[in-house]
C-alpha cells in the first residue's frame, strides 16, 4: 500500500461522523511511569523490567482497576537520571489525590504498590495526558504529537505525552487526571482552548468524550446537558438516578444553582454498521453509539 492510500482511522472516523460522546473508559485511578525509551505497542506490559517488581506493580494496579500509562515530556529525550512515577486518584467529592515519586532502578517501582494503598496528597494541580503512542496506532502519533507540542508550550509543568488511553479513532486524545475527563478529536488550536477552559473549571460539550467515573449513557447525558445549558465545572452536575430498559436509559441529573436543579435525560444506544475502527486492526467491527432522545428540566 502506498503512502497516499494508507488508512488513517481518525481521519476516516471524522469523515464518517463518528460520535465521540460516551466513549471515555471507566476508571478512577491512574499509574504514571516516566519512561524515556521507545514505548512497546502494548505499553507497560511490553517493558523489559525486573520480573518480580513488574509483576507486583501489575497485580496491585489490577486489584485497584488502575490504568498504567508510560509517560514522558514532549520534545528531545532527556539524559538518563531519576525518572518520575505517580498514582493519581479521582474522588467524587472533588478532593483529587496524587502521590509522586522517583525511580532509577526497576526495583524502585515497587513504591507504586504502597502508593496504590495510600490516600495520596491533596492540593496538586491536575495532569494533562496526551496520547502519542504511535507504536500502538499511527493516528495517536500523527494527531497527538502536534497537540502535545502546543499544550507543552503553554503548560510545560502539567503536560505529559502518554501511551494508549483508548479510542484511537478519536485522536488526538487528551485526558485530564485525576479529574477523569476525556477529550477527543483535538488539534493544536482546539486543545489549547479546551484545556484552558478546563483549568478554569468550565468544561464544554465540544470535544468531550466523557467523565471516567460515569458509564457511557451517563456520559452522553452529561454532555447533552452541557451542550444545552452551557459549560460547567467538573462537579456542577451530578448523576442522581439511572434506570434502564434494554438499550434505553432514563437519567436524572442534578445541578448546582444557577443551573437547573433537576434535568431528565433519555438516552438510546445504537449499534453502528461494521467498519474498520483502528489503523492496526483491519477487521470490521461495530461500535455502540449513544444518542440523546429527550432532555427536559424536571
Amino acid at each position: 500500500m502506498s503512502a497516499t492510500d494508507r488508512f488513517f482511522c481518525a481521519d476516516v472516523a471524522r469523515m464518517r461522523g463518528d460520535s465521540i460522546v460516551g466513549t471515555a473508559p471507566h476508571g478512577s485511578v491512574w499509574v504514571l511511569i516516566e519512561y524515556r525509551g521507545g514505548w512497546p505497542p502494548n505499553g507497560f506490559d511490553g517493558l523489559n523490567l525486573e520480573p518480580a517488581t513488574k509483576a507486583r506493580v501489575f497485580s496491585a494496579a489490577q486489584a485497584m482497576r488502575a490504568r498504567v500509562l508510560l509517560v514522558r515530556r514532549q520534545g528531545p529525550r532527556r539524559p538518563e537520571g531519576p525518572r518520575r512515577w505517580a498514582v493519581l486518584r479521582y474522588d467524587s467529592s472533588g478532593a483529587y489525590r496524587q502521590q509522586w515519586g522517583t525511580w532509577s532502578r526497576d526495583e524502585d517501582l515497587a513504591q507504586i504498590v504502597g502508593a496504590l494503598g495510600a490516600p495520596g496528597e491533596l492540593g496538586r494541580p491536575p495532569v494533562v495526558l496526551v496520547c502519542t503512542h504511535g507504536q500502538h496506532d499511527t493516528c495517536c502519533a500523527v494527531h497527538g504529537r502536534p497537540v502535545g507540542r502546543a499544550l507543552s508550550e503553554r503548560w510545560p509543568n502539567l503536560v505529559w505525552e502518554c501511551t494508549h488511553v483508548g479510542g484511537d479513532r478519536f485522536a488526538a486524545n487528551v485526558v485530564v487526571a485525576p479529574d477523569g475527563v476525556y477529550y477527543g478529536g483535538l488539534d493544536a488550536m482546539s486543545s489549547v482552548a479546551a484545556i484552558e477552559e478546563h483549568l478554569a473549571d468550565r468544561i464544554h460539550a465540544e470535544h468531550l468524550r466523557g467523565y471516567t467515573d460515569l458509564f457511557p449513557p451517563q456520559q452522553a447525558a452529561v454532555a447533552a446537558v452541557l451542550r444545552r445549558f452551557g459549560p460547567a465545572g467538573r462537579h456542577d452536575y451530578v448523576v442522581a438516578e439511572t434506570s434502564r430498559d434494554i438499550d434505553h436509559w432514563r437519567i436524572r441529573i442534578t445541578g448546582r444553582p444557577p443551573r437547573p436543579t433537576a434535568i431528565d435525560v433519555e438516552v438510546q444506544a445504537y449499534r453502528t454498521p461494521p467498519c474498520q475502527l483502528t489503523c492496526r486492526g483491519p477487521s470490521m467491527s461495530s461500535a455502540v453509539d449513544y444518542k440523546v432522545t429527550s432532555i427536559r428540566i424536571g
